[in-house]
């Protein structure tokens, strides 16, 4: 069951990334129907990325995988290894699907190039408070998956890995947010959201810029709503939104219908519902599509022995 799960939380950010692609830049109006949402669009459909087979995850799913080797081969969160490993990607496409790199928002690249000018990684992120994309965010789930220590060092290392390339505090508010609400999911808690939220209002000083960015950018005791854009607290809200639409499948077609920024909506919305519902509840005819299977099996299967062992 734990395996499942896990793998769950893996293969539904990639596929639901995946879906996402073909559907990116578009007004929710302008999209197929639900029903008809899948990986390869209907006919005569103005596919993003039209050169970019279906199947195939963005940049979303690299820099995941990105953060999840580095995990993996350092035992810990190492921010300057995977700042070489999101150059790598960047730059020679490690970890990106048939090596292919098309898509990268502007301050991850900023950051990047912030990197290679010898930056440290500490300080590669922007933090104005324009900076507040969704790319630190969608990146941020294998850390839920590989971290066994308490809730403290969670958010504080979902944070860390945030400023990365993306430094402002509201950025790092919605990693920490996220990730614990991931843990809860894990644990079937049952109200994940509500107990992640109480979780970090117990973890933040009243007066932090975390606590601030919560109750006044985030303000969680909102009802789910979104609008898919690439804000990191608009799509973290669309997350929400969209796992409240059932299972696996309805959970991800309801992301990419909020239009705009798809890949990554279905990516951070597929991610939790494929920890909650399981692998096996991800149709069989996305996973035969998704690409890359031999750059994510091995960190997958790496990943589940490690949590087999601590065990």
């Amino acid at each position: 069951m734990l395996r499942d799960r896990i793998e769950g939380g893996l293969l539904g950010l990639l596929v639901g990334d995946a879906l996402g692609v073909p559907y990116e830049f578009h007004a929710p109006e302008d999209l197929p129907p639900v029903e008809a949402i899948e990986m390869t669009p209907p006919e005569g459909f103005r596919r993003a990325h039209a050169t970019v087979p279906p199947g195939t995850w963005s940049d979303d799913g690299a820099q995941a995988l990105c953060l999840l080797a580095s995990l993996l081969d350092c035992g810990r969160l190492e921010l300057e290894d995977l700042g070489r490993r999101l150059v790598d990607w960047h730059g020679r496409g490690y970890l990106a699907v048939g090596g292919v790199v098309f898509d990268i928002g502007i301050t991850t690249a900023g950051a990047l190039h912030r990197l290679r000018d010898g930056v440290p990684a500490e300080l590669a992120g922007p933090t104005g408070e324009r900076d507040n994309g969704n790319g630190s965010l969608m990146r941020a789930l294998p850390l839920a998956l590989w971290h066994l220590g308490g809730d403290a060092e969670l958010a504080d290392l979902a944070c860390s890995q945030s400023k990365l390339t993306h430094g402002h505090a509201r950025s790092q508010a919605c990693c920490a947010l996220y990730c614990l609400w991931a843990r809860r999911i894990l644990q079937g808690a049952p109200d994940p959201w509500r107990d992640a939220v109480s979780t970090l209002r117990g973890l933040c000083d009243y007066d932090s810029p975390l606590m601030i960015e919560l109750e006044g950018a985030i303000r969680p005791d909102e009802p789910p709503s979104g609008r898919g854009t690439g804000y990191v607290v608009d799509c973290l809200r669309s997350a929400r939104l969209a796992l409240d639409a059932g299972p696996y499948e309805a959970v991800v077609k309801a992301a990419v219908a909020l239009g705009h920024d798809t890949d990554t909506t279905a990516c951070v919305a597929g991610g939790l519902a494929g920890l909650r519902d399981g692998a096996s509840a991800i149709p069989a005819r996305w996973l035969d599509a998704l690409r890359g299977k031999p750059l994510y099996e091995p960190l997958l299967d790496r990943l589940v022995d490690r949590l087999g062992e601590s065990g």
